[in-house]
């Protein structure tokens, strides 16, 4: 029934594909939105991860909130402004607070004043669990590959700030990891999100160097409670998590990364795994992993170890070299030694776990699981 009401709020739908979208509009969905002054955003998750470009100057946008129904709810996640509250709810409470335009707006008891000064009650919502006439579309915008792509050559503009083809990463040998640098102990949670940040910096994901100059600067350093602010041990000065890191690559020096528990929860966003790996990184040692950041790590032919004891985790300190010093005899179900030297000559020796099979070292010892298929391939 046509309550005759127009939204109060900013409302967005956003058709998670081409056959959404043109089964939504085939089927008149479409069309009740746009009725209601709704904006149609493209078959894309952009709105989810940061590209909700809602102020001209985020930082320093007023405090607000917006509500939705496919997202998580932490600040800038969805238009990065740190301001912005961010609330999940279904999307038929998201659609009734939107036409409502109030947060505290109960459809189950509270009435709105429609075009016509009429005091209306919403109905309770109905549905269907699929589309009665199916999904349909017309042009779902993929292109089938050649059979034999072996002719195929990808042109890409060196210059280009936003595309670079991929190089397979090196091997890290045994030696580089003896007088490894702590890059950064990161204190409390440490998403993907917190490793490699989504909104403006999603232009650069076909550019790895690029993006890779967000890499953890979200992680709060454990030293100084600080974002994007750790020791270069090669300066004394602080500087940034991507700049120190870039400057012990330069030096052909390997670093590591401390983590706390269920470090890399959230999406399975490889990048996360293959910045921290293109800067050099070499190991993320950590108390406890989100499994699939886990596998990641392991896949980009990193060293992703727990610690054997997490009270170890407080024997780091800020300006610790790190020797693991029987990678030779890296196996199956045996810990790791890491060797800590700290900045006064003293040392602490720690035990660190693993879950890598001889599948996954193999990974590890040729640089990465893409080295491994390309090699089995060529063979």
């Amino acid at each position: 029934m046509d309550k005759k009401l127009k939204t109060k709020a900013e409302f967005g739908i956003n058709p998670g594909s081409e056959q959404v979208r043109y089964t939504a509009e085939r089927d008149g969905i479409l069309g009740i939105f746009e009725k209601l002054d709704a904006k149609i955003f493209t078959n894309a998750c952009a709105p989810c991860i940061g590209q909700w470009a809602r102020y001209n100057d985020p930082k320093n946008a007023p405090k607000n909130s917006i509500v939705h129904s496919f997202n998580r709810n932490f600040a800038k996640r969805a238009d990065g402004n740190p301001n912005t509250h961010a609330f999940v709810a279904s999307p038929e409470i998201t659609a009734a607070i939107a036409i409502a335009g109030r947060l505290d707006f109960n459809p189950m008891t509270d009435t709105l004043i429609n075009e016509e000064g009429q005091e209306v009650k919403f109905d309770e919502p109905t549905g269907w669990e699929l589309p009665p006439k199916g999904f349909e579309v017309e042009d779902a915008g993929y292109l089938a590959p050649k059979e034999d792509g072996s002719s195929v050559k990808v042109v890409v503009d060196p210059t280009s700030e936003r595309l670079q083809l991929l190089e397979p990463f090196e091997p890290i040998k045994n030696e580089e990891l003896q007088g490894a640098k702590l890059l950064i102990k990161a204190y409390g949670k440490c998403t993907t999100d917190h490793i490699s940040m989504a909104g403006s910096w999603l232009r650069f994901r076909g550019h790895l160097d690029n993006i890779a100059n967000n890499t953890l600067i979200g992680a709060v350093n454990a030293y100084n409670q600080k974002t994007n602010l750790v020791k270069n041990q090669l300066t004394g000065e602080y500087e940034g998590v991507p700049d120190t890191q870039r400057a012990y690559k330069a030096k052909g020096i390997k670093s590591i990364v401390v983590g706390d528990h269920n470090y890399g929860e959230g999406s399975s966003r490889e990048h996360a795994a293959m910045q921290p790996r293109h800067l050099g990184v070499a190991a993320v040692l950590v108390k406890s992993f989100a499994r699939i950041h886990e596998t990641n790590l392991k896949k980009q032919g990193m060293l992703a170890l727990t610690f054997a004891n997490e009270k170890d985790y407080d024997l780091i300190m800020e300006d610790d070299t790190f020797n693991f010093v029987d990678i030779a005899d890296f196996a199956p179900d045996k810990p790791l030694t890491i060797e800590i030297v700290h900045a006064d000559g003293s040392k602490d020796t720690i035990k660190a776990n693993h879950t890598y099979n001889d599948a996954q070292i193999g990974w590890f010892r040729e640089g990465s699981a893409l080295n491994v298929i390309k090699r089995q391939n060529a063979s």
